[in-house]
């Protein structure tokens, strides 16, 4: 019957061809959608902190001290080591402009020198003043420690 009629034949061939790539892009397509999403993802990470390097003297380990140490009943620390040298510090971005940096120091626990990291404060009123704490030398040849304060 095809070769009767050469007209009715390739219209069928091109409608069979039609067809089949019709029902092809309709199979693909049904593979394209998505299902739907179980996954509830993570807020995005905070904003990375500014940081400014304070550099002060060499840093240095916790230092043993082996000397005796004397502390008076009214809580003064005297020893006869000379505290180490300051460490060197990274101040942290400041958490709000009422905040003031009280820098690091050496303090004397336990038998032996202890650093205290440096850390931002709110101060009791926006006038204070940070004393900072500091290791006297004495005559005696000892050292003595004064607590820092507010002022």
């Amino acid at each position: 019957m095809n070769h009767l009629n050469p007209h009715v034949s390739r219209t069928h061939r091109q409608l069979a061809q039609v067809s089949l790539v019709s029902a092809a892009l309709a199979l693909l397509a049904g593979c394209a959608s998505e299902p739907a999403s179980h996954v509830v993802s993570a807020p995005p990470p905070p904003a990375p902190s500014t940081q400014l390097v304070v550099a002060q003297q060499q840093p240095t380990a916790q230092y043993v001290a082996t000397n005796n140490l004397a502390q008076p009943q009214n809580g003064v620390i005297i020893v006869t080591q000379a505290p180490p040298a300051i460490q060197q510090e990274v101040v942290l971005a400041q958490p709000s402009s009422d905040h003031k940096w009280v820098p690091g120091y050496w303090t004397w626990r336990n038998s032996r020198y202890e650093w205290m990291a440096g850390h931002w404060e709110l101060p009791p009123s926006s006038s204070s003043v940070w004393i900072a704490p500091r290791w006297e030398h004495r005559s005696d040849g000892s050292y003595q420690f004064y607590e820092g304060y507010w002022n």
